[in-house]
């Protein structure tokens, strides 16, 4: 089965790329495919985050295991399309380079038969150009200016449940 996509970069401007891919290519696949088509060179970390159709971070599927403790972190080399994937879980979240933090959207919007002739994974659309820079993330916390405080006397720490002398 071919999965089609469409993988949505997090900014303000409209910037995506469709994307068709078969169904038992690896995630580590879809990743040089999604890095190719948005003109990076592929080098840096990148990891992809199962999500809800509310587009809220769940497990991470990293291209490598950097943890120091031999967890086990689920691999992109290791997991398939098809065995991830299907029409009740549709979205996946894309982080490229840590660093500069550049995250997509990921969203299966078709799965089909493959086509006589066709390679794959193939870029079927191309929408936008990616900036220079990735988007600046706006974090928003909560006012506490206005006096709420959700309950709490921030001044007094016996309700807290903490030894504030705990050195």
């Amino acid at each position: 089965m071919i999965y089609k996509f469409r993988i949505i970069l997090d900014a303000e401007e409209d910037v995506f790329r469709d994307i068709e891919i078969e169904g038992n290519n690896t995630l580590e696949d879809f990743h040089n495919a999604i890095s190719q088509a948005f003109g990076f060179d592929g080098t840096e970390m990148a990891s992809f985050y199962v999500s809800d159709e509310e587009w809220n971070q769940g497990e991470e599927i990293a291209l490598f295991d950097m943890s120091e403790t031999g967890t086990d972190v689920k691999l992109m080399a290791e997991t398939y399309m098809e065995d991830l994937l299907d029409e009740n879980n549709r979205n996946l979240i894309y982080v490229y380079d840590f660093f500069s933090m550049w995250t997509f959207f990921v969203e299966l919007a078709d799965i089909a038969e493959k086509e006589d002739g066709a390679t794959y994974p193939n870029l079927l659309y191309v929408h936008g150009q990616l900036p220079d820079a990735p988007p600046v993330k706006k974090f928003e916390a909560e006012d506490l200016s206005e006096g709420d405080d959700n309950g709490f006397d921030l001044d007094n720490y016996d309700d807290l449940d903490f030894d504030e002398h705990w050195n």
